[in-house]
């Protein structure tokens, strides 16, 4: 079926039917036709003199508002309840010793709970489109992409684990003016192994996730990113507090212990790089693919600075318990958008790169959220989920008697305003930044989650932090609720 004409049109025949996407027109923004989104099976019975003997890749999933908000809404819920998890660790576990002398700790939490975006859903992101286009239908093209992939993820955790402490280092020193080595070596222990082991684990789960719903006819992109999501955070907080505690409570006694296990885990590195460049596709990655994992460790660390410092004011302690949650649910959100249109212009075959690329008109909201394409139907979808999810998350955190703050109905107005505006602005991100790195020959896959995660990272925490001074100077003050 895979006939292209000369004139850049390619012809496709359902059951029948003839169906004509102009992929030039596609290419320039003037229309964007999803037939290729809409037609479940496609024969190729009439194409059979094509001369191109490679496989085709299976054809995409017909999916509807209602088929892509069913698919969505169980991985999304689940991954929902993984945040609520994840900001009730966070809400017991800074009263604990490591988190209350070594402030800093508080930074590393969303850079390290980012590092879900910025490698898990990429991952995930990859994978999922390299399932849809048929480069993981056999067992040995399958291997060499879990292989490749996996050691490619360890070598970004340890590197990103490294810079995320260095960054809270940094950001702790400056404002307090006194740097303590010894609490320096214990961030960057913490950091390294909890990147390393949290990637690891994730990892794996995703590659189960995505090999599981190809199989069963679920489209990967719908349910890999808010399943690496639903973990990720429990993951990844659990293990940063357990690893600091430990490794704490060595200061005093063993004081070789830190510096061990960071020189442990540096020392693995270069057998991740060596497995990681034997796989074309992640070798272009491994050597192209760290600004945007680099920069979005910097951008989730001064949302780590924020919360720091929010934190650390006893009159906002209860910030803690939400901050995961409204930061995961946007994070969720927008993965699942970027990675479906990344998938999307992947399937309709354009080129990543014209000779004379003509520019893509910047996308108005009313375009992004109120179009006609199979993209603008899964972003009022996506939109639609904010505020009841966030209603249920918000009952279950009350429900067990977290944080320290009661719900009131002005907290819970303010709460939704600023989780809307978050997801609005990311939503609308997405559609502008994954067809600009497209136009420019770079891989949506690789580049624009890890951005547009760090982004919700700063501006839930940022938005989180001014809702709670707001409703701090006009009265509604309640601290000690859950202590």
């Amino acid at each position: 079926r895979g006939r292209r004409e000369e004139s850049g049109t390619e012809t496709l025949r359902p059951e029948g039917e003839t169906v004509v996407v102009d992929c030039r027109v596609n290419a320039k923004g003037q229309r964007e036709e999803d037939a290729l989104l809409e037609n479940a099976s496609q024969s190729n019975e009439s194409d059979d003199t094509s001369t191109d003997q490679s496989p085709e890749p299976p054809a995409p999933l017909k999916e509807t508002s209602f088929s892509i908000g069913l698919q969505v809404v169980i991985p999304f819920l689940l991954a929902g309840f993984g945040t609520v998890a994840a900001g009730m660790v966070l809400d017991i576990v800074q009263h604990w010793t490591v988190f209350t002398e070594v402030t800093e700790v508080f930074i590393l939490v969303p850079a390290l709970l980012g590092l879900k975006g910025n490698l898990e859903m990429t991952l995930a992101s990859r994978l999922s489109t390299a399932a849809n286009i048929g480069q993981m239908d056999t067992a040995k093209e399958m291997g060499k992409m879990v292989m490749g992939n996996l050691a490619l993820i360890q070598v970004q955790a340890t590197v990103v684990g490294f810079l995320a402490s260095i960054a809270a280092v940094i950001f702790g020193w400056i404002p307090e003016g006194h740097f303590k080595l010894g609490h320096a070596v214990l961030l960057c222990a913490s950091s390294v192994s909890t990147a390393f082991i949290a990637s690891l684990l994730l990892g794996l789960i995703m590659i189960g996730v995505i090999i599981a719903s190809r199989k069963v006819g679920i489209n990967p992109d719908n349910v890999a990113t808010p399943i690496a999501a639903s973990l990720g955070d429990l993951i990844t907080l659990a293990l940063l507090a357990g690893i600091s505690t430990g490794l704490y409570k060595q200061l005093d006694h063993n004081d070789y212990v830190n510096p061990l296990v960071c020189a442990i885990f540096v020392a693995l590195t270069p057998v991740w790089v060596l497995i990681a460049r034997r796989i074309p596709p992640t070798r272009e990655v491994l050597y192209s693919g760290w600004e945007p994992v680099i920069i979005a460790m910097a951008i989730s660390s001064v949302g780590g600075l924020i919360l720091d410092k929010t934190v650390s004011n006893p009159n906002f302690a209860g910030i803690a318990v939400f901050s995961p949650v409204i930061n995961g649910v946007a994070g969720n959100l927008v993965a699942v958008q970027a990675s479906r249109i990344s998938t999307y212009l992947h399937m309709t075959a354009l080129p990543m790169v014209e000779p004379n690329p003509p520019p893509r008109k910047c996308p108005t909201p009313c375009s992004t959220f109120f179009g006609s394409s199979v993209n603008s139907r899964s972003a009022r979808v996506l939109f639609l989920l904010v505020a009841p999810g966030h209603l249920v998350f918000l009952y279950a955190i009350n429900s067990m008697q977290g944080g320290h703050t009661t719900l009131t109905s002005i907290f819970i107005a303010f709460y939704l305003a600023a989780a809307l505006l978050q997801v609005v602005i990311l939503l609308y991100l997405a559609d502008w930044m994954v067809h600009w790195m497209w136009g420019r020959g770079m891989d949506p896959d690789n580049f624009s989650i890890p951005y547009l995660t760090a982004l919700g990272d700063l501006l839930g925490t940022g938005f989180l932090a001014l809702c709670f001074h707001i409703l701090w100077l006009i009265g509604d003050r309640d601290t000690d609720v859950g202590d």
